[in-house]
């Protein structure tokens, strides 16, 4: 009998090296880490100097490891000294601080990002000046030693990997996709690797099917949100934790907060709050993991360079 188009078209992404469809049986991930971890931690939103200190405080108050932070606001948004703050107090961890590249269109001055059919748009950037700028910005954080950034856009993806390869920023320079750049499918996610992407943070709402065919589809560690904060969807997924590092590997597990504001642009106004939003994330973080070493005591967290006082 002859195949349908389904059957077709199936065959011709196997054929793409892709995977025929959402994989459910969920294949165990054999990649892993440089360093042989399966996975690491990453606490988001961590906006300055002030709330970095808590986050440290309070990962080794409950003993939580930490990989990696990431924060919201923007390169642009915090002084000089902020940034040689954050960048001193993580390189004596160890830990990769991984800054948003501010520039955007829901801070610019066009009216689409305000209207509600619109706010897709809002991450994006919005013509070649600030394309410019958002490049600016990442210049500015590695001027200050911080060489890991988040990118919302797939154009100024392609120009920072281009000048990364050109050597106008460091070679190890990591450029992070944010969840707002959306891309839900392996091809998609396939096609930012090729521009450049180190490490991509995919949409929230993905079924463990769906993570299992990206991982087939791709080789960079994959960011995904355990707990998610309320204006991207609001799961907790604590009890999926064990089968995400089974198929997704490598993985860093995001601890975000549900229930929680949305304080971007942040600042000293909005310090008190940022600071306990972080301390929170590290409670839950402590949580999930100690889920993950019940279902799954064999799965291994790649190494830290620092040793956190009550152990993990």
């Amino acid at each position: 009998m002859a195949a349908n188009g389904m059957d077709r078209t199936r065959q011709f992404l196997r054929d793409m090296g892709l995977p025929a469809g959402d994989l459910h049986d969920l294949p165990a991930s054999t990649q892993r880490f440089a360093d042989g971890g399966q996975w690491r931690v990453e606490i988001p939103s961590v906006e300055g100097p002030n709330a970095l200190r808590a986050v440290f405080e309070t990962a080794d108050a409950l003993g939580v490891p930490v990989h990696r932070v990431s924060q919201g606001s923007g390169v642009m948004l915090l002084t000089d000294n902020e940034l040689d703050e954050m960048h001193a107090i993580a390189s004596a961890r160890g830990v990769e601080v991984s800054l948003f590249i501010g520039p955007r269109a829901g801070w610019d001055t066009g009216a689409m990002a305000y209207a509600s059919a619109g706010r897709v748009v809002a991450p994006k950037i919005r013509g070649e000046d600030q394309l410019v700028q958002a490049v600016e910005d990442v210049r500015r954080s590695c001027e200050h030693g911080i060489e890991s950034v988040l990118v919302t856009d797939e154009g100024l993806l392609e120009v920072l990997g281009a000048m990364r390869k050109a050597g106008e920023f460091p070679a190890g320079l990591i450029l992070k996709g944010s969840v707002m750049l959306g891309a839900s499918n392996p091809v998609s996610i396939r096609n930012l690797e090729r521009l450049g992407l180190t490490t991509f943070n995919v949409p929230t709402d993905l079924s463990l099917a769906q993570l299992a065919a990206i991982r087939a589809a791709t080789t960079m560690p994959l960011d995904i949100y355990i707990e998610v904060p309320d204006d991207i969807g609001g799961f907790i997924r604590h009890y999926e934790i064990a089968d995400i590092v089974r198929v997704a590997a490598p993985v860093y597990l995001k601890f975000g907060l549900r229930n929680a504001p949305n304080i971007y642009p942040s600042g000293t106004h909005l310090e008190a709050t940022a600071i306990s939003l972080t301390r929170e994330r590290l409670r839950r973080a402590k949580l999930g993991l100690d889920l993950l070493h019940r279902l799954d005591p064999d799965a291994v967290m790649s190494p830290l360079p620092y040793a956190i006082a009550a152990g993990v």
